[in-house]
């Protein structure tokens, strides 16, 4: 659909957000107003102001779109190639931010970056993933490894796999995160067994296994936190 409706110059000056963000400074600017400076335009029939609250209200906020990746994006009426691209790169750039705030410290000195970040990661993928993330001796960010991805239901780890990674980066503890497709952040029976078979495998090489997050889009829940690590 080409973007031939009103573009941020064509407002009104006091709907201008970006002169509203100049004068008043970001925090003045509701979400769908953040959200039409990246888009710059709207499309036939609906301005850019309108654009931009459609996609925070179908989304449930900006939170929701942040978390809703490529394919979801695709589907929205109105988002071309070149508008999805500057979406993706703003998660990818708050992704890439997260893992830099949690490598500079003790991983769970910041939980709520770590949740955020692993939500960023991969709690949008239609798949199940498992993920490892690998931690020194002090707990900070060695690195974050997808080891294993699956259908829908269910993914294979195989703790041989976890094993001989968990060496290569001579990883002290590690914590383990995998997604909910279906959107339930509970850990189910299977998680709690599969936690237990990785820690007493990686107990044979003294690494230690400090949690198991369990991730949607809209939740990251801690296993540790309930007795289950």
């Amino acid at each position: 659909m080409s973007s031939i409706s009103i573009p941020l110059k064509g407002l009104p000056a006091d709907a201008r957000p970006r002169e509203k963000l100049l004068q008043r400074g970001p925090s003045a600017l509701s979400d769908a107003e953040l959200l039409a400076l990246l888009l710059r335009t709207g499309i036939q029939g609906k301005n850019v102001l309108e654009l931009a609250q459609e996609l925070v209200d179908r989304f449930k906020g900006v939170r929701g779109l942040l978390h809703s990746g490529a394919d979801a994006l695709k589907s929205v009426k109105g988002l071309g190639p070149a508008k999805r691209a500057e979406l993706l790169a703003v998660v990818e750039l708050a992704r890439r931010a997260l893992a830099e705030e949690i490598k500079e410290q003790p991983l769970f000195d910041s939980p709520q970056a770590v949740a955020h970040y692993l939500q960023l990661h991969f709690g949008h993928k239609p798949h199940e993933v498992f993920a490892v993330l690998f931690l020194d001796n002090q707990h900070r960010l060695i690195a974050l490894e997808e080891l294993f991805r699956g259908t829908l239901a269910q993914t294979s780890v195989y703790p041989r796999e976890v094993v001989l990674r968990a060496l290569h980066h001579h990883a002290a503890a590690v914590v383990f995160a995998h997604n909910h497709p279906s959107g339930t952040a509970e850990p189910s029976r299977a998680d709690e067994m599969l936690t237990q078979t990785l820690k007493s495998a990686l107990s044979l090489v003294d690494v230690r296994v400090l949690d198991h997050f369990v991730v949607t889009a809209s939740a990251c829940r801690s296993m540790a936190e309930l007795g289950l690590v």
